[in-house]
């Protein structure tokens, strides 16, 4: 597993961590109004998947910002973020954020995605910052798990990585 601290505390990744040419698991989530979202859903196309532990702090609402901007320079990419947030505060917050390019999804119901990709955080029912790509036969083909919760990803790699996928 992934060595993850969260303001330098260690914490523990609840789940399996997902490595690259594995097909990506399944998962299901809820959309801001409050419909069952699945990997299924974004079939046959590359997906950005953007995780932060929460919208309403710093460094999540920039990466999310910073993703949202990118989104429209992406062919056949599809970028969703994915966070713990009740999708109430999801969808004030992407209002108040003109955030609308991107997918915001929340895991607060059953934390399926957070289990699936290994990034739970046990102690906080967080989820650790990271991004992964998926081609669009659902194979995983770019993962970062975030060694330090409240640093940023590494973003030019995670969008070259994007740009790669077929």
């Amino acid at each position: 597993m992934a060595n993850v601290t969260f303001k330098d505390n260690p914490v523990t990744l609840l789940g399996t961590e997902v490595k690259v040419d594995e097909d990506a698991p399944n998962f299901t989530v809820l959309s801001n109004d409050l419909q069952e979202k699945t990997l299924k859903d974004y079939q046959g196309k590359i997906k950005l998947i953007s995780v932060v532990p929460s919208l309403d702090t710093g460094v999540c609402a920039e990466q999310t910002k910073r993703f949202n901007e990118e989104a429209d320079k992406l062919e056949n990419v599809h970028v969703l973020t994915i966070s713990m947030d009740l999708p109430f505060a999801q969808t004030r917050w992407c209002s108040a954020e003109g955030v609308k390019n991107i997918d915001i999804l929340s895991d607060h119901r059953d934390a399926d995605f957070g289990e699936k990709y290994g990034v739970l955080i046990k102690e906080l029912r967080l989820l650790a910052r990271s991004i992964f790509v998926i081609d669009s036969n659902d194979k995983i083909t770019y993962t970062e798990y975030v060694s330090e919760v409240t640093n940023h990803p590494d973003y030019e790699a995670a969008l070259e990585a994007a740009k790669k996928a077929e």
